[in-house]
């Protein structure tokens, strides 16, 4: 039987109503003594009453408590949603917000797992990243340096393979200064009206070699064909390294003899960029988090197939400083989406520019 504070309250009162009634009508008809005896009886009735109702009250609701504590260990918290109601009774209340409060110390403590387990992850791919050219490097030099290459062609050979580990070791810790300035905002952006079409077809010329290594088409979706242009107002380099690697990417993980297509769309206040490849596509598990750094999905592949992983990264960090979001739109077999908004320039703008270039 559950019964509330309340009820309990209405029933000892009764009870002890009718103990009290009882000793009145029958304790003027006693002797003194017998009088005395029947009180303390009646008193000694009460209070256990009192007490062990009380007790079993408090002990009860102790144990919900400890009942509810272990659902949140289990993270069963779907259980404990039908008891945080408004209650009047201040045990109940109390423990209501005793469960709240371990429920969110929980979360708290899972979220802080979770992080700890990234930055594990960081922490190893970081180090694993950086040793790879040093050693590499390392290697080619000590040989020179020992003299076991005599041959005047390997030996170039074995400095210039140095030299490149030593740039792609300068490249990559460039990309994490980038990113940690990004982060902490003092990078400012540049913005300035510019054409995204000429941009594109930039970066096309620029990534074309590697288009026809894997027979890739490379093609520009326009809103209106008949108008080429497409004016944005952004920071014009940050974006073309945010579509170097949308479409580099576009390019190494789509279908080999397919296509790649960047649409730009534009809308009344904006324009949206999208970069579709035709390549495998990418499962729901790793949607979240290819734009962590160091992330691959495939941990098989190489750096040198692979990259290093900061790519996206700074993607999304340069496109959430121009208050944009990057969004990712994959279906396994199916191909990936990649897209985000930049500020479209008025037609007027766009004039005034103009006549300011063509006066100066």
């Amino acid at each position: 039987m559950n019964l509330s504070s309340r009820a309990i309250a209405i029933l000892l009162s009764l009870l002890v109503a009718g103990v009290l009634t009882t000793f009145a009508w029958v304790g003027p008809t006693l002797p003194f003594r017998q009088a005395f005896l029947t009180g303390g009886v009646t008193i000694a009735a009460c209070f256990l009453l009192v007490y062990l109702s009380f007790e079993a009250l408090i002990f009860r609701e102790i144990n919900n408590i400890y009942a509810g504590l272990e659902n949140i260990k289990r993270k069963e918290f779907r259980k404990l949603s039908n008891r945080f109601l408004f209650r009047p009774e201040p045990l109940k209340r109390i423990r209501d917000e005793i469960l709240q409060m371990a429920e969110r110390r929980q979360r708290e403590i899972d979220e802080l797992k979770r992080l700890q387990v990234l930055r594990r992850e960081f922490l190893a791919d970081v180090s694993h990243e950086l040793k790879t050219p040093i050693f590499a490097a390392q290697g080619f030099l000590h040989t020179v340096l020992d003299g076991d290459v005599d041959d005047e062609f390997l030996r170039q050979k074995f400095l210039k393979k140095a030299a490149t580990s030593l740039d792609t070791l300068d490249a990559l810790v460039q990309d994490l200064v980038t990113i940690a300035q990004l982060e902490k905002g003092v990078v400012r952006l540049r913005k300035q009206p510019f054409d995204l079409t000429i941009l594109v077809q930039e970066i096309f010329e620029q990534l074309e070699f590697k288009a026809a290594q894997r027979q890739v088409t490379l093609e520009l979706s326009l809103p209106n064909p008949a108008s080429t242009s497409v004016y944005v107002l952004a920071d014009r380099n940050r974006i073309r390294q945010v579509l170097v690697n949308l479409i580099d990417n576009a390019i190494k993980y789509g279908r080999e003899a397919g296509h790649v297509v960047v649409s730009l769309i534009a809308g009344n206040k904006a324009v949206n960029i999208r970069v579709h490849d035709d390549g495998e596509g990418i499962a729901k598990q790793h949607q979240s988090r290819i734009f962590e750094r160091f992330y691959r999905i495939d941990k098989s592949r190489s750096r040198d197939s692979g990259g290093s992983g900061l790519g996206l990264a700074i993607s999304k960090h340069i496109v959430e400083a121009h208050k944009s979001t990057i969004r990712v739109r994959s279906e396994v077999g199916q191909g990936t989406t990649l897209e985000f908004k930049l500020t479209k320039l008025r037609s007027s703008t766009i004039n005034v520019e103009s006549d300011q270039h063509q006066s100066s």
